[in-house]
């Protein structure tokens, strides 16, 4: 089920909107950046390009490529394959037409053929006619012919209104007509003028071309794709100088994470910067483009030697790309990064109304399971949707809960929740990367898991791991650190926790680390996950006596903030009691109080611990109990207390793992 475009503004990807709404309203000739979108797998970077297309795509001449399409896309195609769709007609304008890309397409698409190069020049004009009237003549437009060998590159994707995927597929199909002959009048002198063709006679240049194609090396190659995009783009340059001509058009571009996409934007920015340079006004044309890795040609992923800071997608404008882009003779000029961020809590509840009402009170259950990751918003809701899921006011429903990740999703038969969303996120890992990861998602941070844990995944270095999750966006931007994402990071719990050995052996390593760096409370972190109870209530007792009630605080929160693997099959009163137990009023101490405590905000720290949140009046209890205990500096005590008995959803996510 596609969002609306009120729907997209409550995620958090309204700015995108605004941005696109700001360039396309320009005059010809104005600057327009090429945004990229970038963040994780499931950030909802496709389904954002198909919102875009359902606001605009209906009264504006508009292109979609996907990238990852499977298809081997040559720049060429990707060229031909807007164009084709920019030629779309429109009640309001001229259809565009594209006569100096189509030149240069027909010009190196076959081989000349010819006796001498003294008798070029009539040969290639008699060559490029023939060529150009049995492609009009089999496809009716010869930018057609690439539907047959690049076409799957085309179809809209997640979140595109159904009257805009039919006018994306009617533009591929039907697109322009024929160029009349007329328009090719004075086309070939534009290459024999262009900067980068050595010869000056426009028919000597066709031929150059040719040759660079078919017997040409990798440097005049990539000449050849530069000087097919410079013709693209001086395309539109001319259209929009003509009456009734739309000032602007849309291009989406997904997946560009492909070596096809990237060669694709590098030839597209260093295109624009050749043009800037030459005093050429830019080109009309409004791109919008993602990425759900770190692009080579942006330098090392650290981001240390980049020129831009990735931008929040809420506050983007043309004029803050204007206040901070790099001069003109760079290629980053016409970047302007945004990062896609999870969803807030009233996002995700917006999300689960429209595709599921009915679970829409289950919003802060999600949010704390999923942080927000719009994919596993919508692969958790689709679990939820399940027609053996208990009736909320069913006892039974917070325990169906509890093993959420390995529930099956529809149309996976024998894949889980963990497996489908592992695949999804880590897809392209290695085996051995994978089970590093795993192992690594003990620590909080990924470095010190990657360090302490293991100096080498099994068949690689730790370092490449790391990179790779880096790279690909896979670190949470809002914890300090290298803290994988908290989606990503509890399903490699969940994995490492069906292990009881590894997952006791890496806490345990993990607390002797820290313990021997005098880090009290991140090793008390990982005694408490490694299920070393006894030892973290006792220290945290000295602590009560020793530091104030609000440091204290800090710390607790801290620790029992730790992992679990509790077993699953229990609901979490009856699992609290095992662990610790109600003991009669008299003999009632500190110790026995803060073990109760801890306990009870380990399980509630866990959102599949306590789905319902079902101990926060239990904590709250406990916390009254431990200020009558303190006796003074107890005001801090007493408000945790009533925190936790009247809690409010945070809008972002509250304690992680």
């Amino acid at each position: 089920m596609g969002e609306t475009t009120a729907a997209l503004w409550m995620r958090g990807r309204g700015g995108v909107l605004g941005l696109v709404d700001e360039c396309l309203g320009q005059p010809p000739g104005t600057e327009r950046p090429v945004t990229m979108l970038v963040g994780p797998r499931g950030s909802g970077a496709s389904e954002t390009h198909g919102v875009i297309m359902g606001r605009f795509g209906v009264e504006h001449p508009f292109a979609y490529l996907n990238f990852a399409s499977g298809q081997a896309l040559l720049p060429r195609h990707a060229l031909a394959l807007i164009a084709r769709q920019l030629e779309r007609r429109l009640p309001q304008y001229r259809v565009l037409r594209f006569p100096r890309l189509t030149m240069g397409l027909l010009a190196s698409d076959n081989e000349l053929r010819m006796s001498s190069r003294s008798e070029g020049r009539r040969a290639v004009r008699q060559q490029l006619d023939r060529f150009r009237q049995e492609a009009e003549a089999e496809h009716g437009n010869y930018l057609a012919a690439f539907l047959e060998v690049a076409g799957g590159a085309l179809g809209a994707p997640g979140g595109t209104p159904a009257v805009v995927a039919a006018i994306l597929g009617d533009a591929a199909r039907r697109g322009g007509r024929g160029l009349p002959g007329r328009l090719f009048s004075g086309v070939p002198q534009w290459f024999g003028d262009h900067p980068l063709v050595p010869s000056r006679d426009p028919w000597d240049a066709l031929l150059e071309l040719n040759m660079w194609r078919h017997n040409g090396t990798v440097q005049e190659k990539r000449l050849l794709d530069r000087v097919l995009f410079a013709a693209f783009l001086d395309d539109l340059r001319h259209a929009a100088e003509r009456w009734f001509t739309a000032p602007s058009c849309l291009v989406l571009l997904d997946n560009c994470h492909t070596e096809q996409g990237h060669l694709f934007l590098d030839l597209l920015t260093g295109s624009r910067r050749d043009a800037a340079l030459s005093g050429t006004p830019c080109d009309p044309m409004t791109v919008v483009c993602s990425s759900n890795r770190w692009p080579e040609n942006w330098g090392p992923s650290s981001g240390d030697q980049w020129s831009w800071r990735l931008r929040d997608p809420d506050r983007v404008s043309l004029a803050d790309w204007h206040r901070h882009r790099p001069a003109h003779d760079s290629d980053d000029s016409w970047w302007y990064p945004l990062r896609l961020r999870d969803l807030t809590l009233d996002e995700v509840r917006t999300s689960i109304e429209l595709a599921s009402p009915r679970h829409s009170g289950l919003a802060p259950f999600v949010h704390r399971l999923s942080n927000g990751l719009p994919a596993a918003v919508q692969q958790v809701t689709e679990i939820l949707n399940r027609a053996d899921v208990p009736r909320r006011s069913d006892g039974e429903f917070d325990l169906w809960l509890r093993s959420l990740p390995d529930r099956r999703l529809r149309g996976t038969p024998g894949r889980t929740l963990a497996d489908a969303a592992l695949e999804h996120l880590l897809e392209d890992f290695s085996a051995g990367q994978r089970a590093a990861l795993v192992r690594y998602s003990a620590a909080r941070d990924l470095a010190v898991g990657s360090r302490v844990l293991g100096a080498a995944a099994p068949g690689g270095a730790h370092e490449p791991v790391f990179n790779e999750v880096r790279s690909r966006w896979l670190l949470d931007p809002e914890r300090p650190g290298s803290c994988v994402h908290p989606w990503l990071r509890r399903l490699l719990l969940w994995r490492l926790a069906a292990d009881p050995d590894a997952w006791t052996a890496a806490h345990d390593l993990l607390g002797d680390h820290f313990e021997a760096e005098g880090r009290e409370k991140e090793a008390l972190y990982h005694r408490l996950a490694a299920h070393r109870i006894d030892e973290v209530v006792d220290r945290l007792t000295v602590r009560f006596h020793e530091r104030s009630a609000a440091d204290w605080l800090e710390t607790f929160n801290a620790v029992t903030s730790a992992p679990n693997r509790l077993p699953a099959d229990r609901p979490p009163l009856a699992l609290l009691g095992e662990l610790a137990p109600d003991t009669p009023a008299q003999s009632i101490t500190d110790t026995l109080v803060i073990q109760g405590l801890v306990c009870a905000r380990w399980l509630w720290s866990d959102p599949l611990g306590d789905p319902g949140m079902r101990l926060n009046h239990v904590i709250a209890g406990k916390y009254d109990r431990l200020s009558e205990l303190r006796g003074s500096d107890i005001v801090a005590l007493y408000d945790e207390a009533e925190r936790y008995r009247h809690w409010r959803h945070p809008l972002t996510a509250a304690d992680g793992w």
